[in-house]
């Protein structure tokens, strides 16, 4: 019985480490001419930038809903949710698609990105806290900054990317498919 306890303790502790070393992989990213890191383990897929439906009333930020196999999913510019202009699109242009703890729910966006650059192992202890002033970004998306090749790479914390207010929004866009796509008032 103690072996068996020891095992599954064992076993445990295995996850736990393989978990701990796939949370510093950050798949890398470009926003005009910074570059930007989002942790793998939130990312559910990246896909071709194809047309959004647009709508009304929403955030600027939000750039409109696409139709992912049935569910409605609502994507985000990052560059105007951080105070920034949009980017135009090109052919590199992308849609990350991430999985988001907003409140006390999970939720699927899309981020536009201007292009996915590659996945890199980032030790925890690399990632420096956001600096208290100076980031082109307001600091609660934040989770932190690291120097790869002598430039700073600004990691996102997407759980904190948008406020409980505006989660509502979005979540009254999933619930309301037809609404997203103009076919209902």
């Amino acid at each position: 019985m103690a072996q068996a306890i020891k095992n599954t303790t064992s076993a445990a502790n295995t996850t736990a480490a393989a978990s701990a070393e796939q949370a510093g992989q950050f798949l890398t990213f470009v926003l005009g001419t910074e570059t930007y890191a989002i942790g793998i383990m939130a990312i559910k897929e990246i896909i071709e930038y194809s047309s959004l439906t647009e709508v009304p009333m929403m955030p600027t930020y939000v750039r409109g809903v696409i139709n992912l196999r049935g569910a409605v999913v609502p994507v985000l510019d990052l560059p105007v949710r951080f105070g920034k202009a949009s980017s135009a699109v090109s052919k590199r242009t992308c849609i990350v698609i991430i999985d988001v703890l907003l409140g006390s729910e999970r939720h699927v966006l899309g981020l536009v990105v201007d292009a996915v650059n590659a996945v890199l192992d980032i030790p925890a202890g690399d990632i420096e806290p956001p600096p208290a002033f100076g980031a082109s970004i307001r600091t609660e998306f934040i989770r932190g900054m690291v120097k790869i090749n002598n430039k700073f790479v600004i990691v996102i914390d997407v759980d904190h990317v948008l406020a409980v207010d505006e989660v509502q929004a979005l979540t009254e866009i999933q619930q309301d498919p037809l609404q997203a796509d103009g076919r209902a008032a």
